[in-house]
């Protein structure tokens, strides 16, 4: 590879902080950020996650470490942020990923579940860009925030899917990021989104399951469905100098669904 394209994907010297950051999406993404040669910070709620994550990236000659907490306590941001500072001394890049679903007719969904994933999905994503930004990015002078959104906060869902709070909860981070990208170009901070179609993961199981895989990904254009290495490029793009003049955009990863009309 040319050395200047190759300075455009490199990351030498980054940190990078991860939510949810210890299987799935979460960690294709912190994977590839350190390939590129971040250091890496994963959180996520689950420690024994975490440790065999960090066990993981440290076989690809990843320096990395982790600290436990759910992003859905108000308290955790700043305590991961402090934890973060401590070991690397700085973050570059911040990966707003954890996030939760919950399947129920609109008409039966509680309050509680709603908050829930109202929480996490939203209110995390400002409680950790708001901390990473005072104590690192802003006196530092720039940052990349990469907020993981989805294509269900483009638009509508197959009938089969009733998500009404995580579809508004994705709705909301796509808005943040412009909002957020607005107010702190000024600092130098870029904020995108990614909006994944649907890969196969924990939390998408269950609808995979009941939807049928080969059904859903019939659905897509490309005719599949999103594999282990197909938020690499995208990720990288955001969190590296090449995407030093992109801001406030959101880019669906999704094999097509989103350009279907009527999808």
């Amino acid at each position: 590879m040319n050395d200047s394209i190759h300075q455009l994907f490199n990351l030498a010297g980054k940190v990078a902080l991860v939510t949810g950051g210890s299987r799935g999406l979460g960690l294709q993404i912190a994977t590839v950020l350190g390939d590129a040669g971040a250091r890496i910070m994963l959180t996520s709620r689950k420690a024994g996650d975490l440790v065999e994550a960090a066990a993981e990236l440290r076989g690809r000659g990843i320096e990395v470490d982790h600290v436990a907490a759910d992003a859905i306590d108000a308290d955790s941001a700043p305590r991961v942020v402090e934890a973060t500072m401590q070991r690397f001394g700085c973050i570059d890049i911040l990966v707003n990923n954890a996030g939760a679903t919950w399947g129920a007719p609109a008409e039966d969904h509680t309050v509680e579940a709603w908050d829930k994933v109202m929480d996490l999905n939203v209110r995390s994503l400002f409680t950790f860009s708001q901390a990473v930004a005072r104590a690192s990015m802003i006196p530092g002078g720039g940052g990349r925030i990469i907020n993981v959104a989805s294509v269900a906060g483009l638009g509508g869902n197959p009938v089969a899917m009733k998500t009404i709070a995580y579809n508004s909860s994705k709705a909301a981070a796509i808005n943040f990021t412009r909002a957020l990208a607005a107010e702190w170009g000024r600092y130098g901070i870029n904020v995108n989104a990614l909006a994944p179609g649907f890969f196969p993961t924990r939390m998408t199981k269950g609808l995979l399951q009941e939807m049928g895989a080969e059904n859903v990904a019939g659905h897509a254009p490309l005719g599949r469905l999103g594999g282990e290495e197909d938020l690499k490029g995208a990720t990288l793009l955001f969190a590296s100098p090449a995407g030093q003049h992109i801001t406030g955009q959101v880019l669906a990863v999704d094999g097509g669904v989103s350009c279907v009309v009527g999808g």
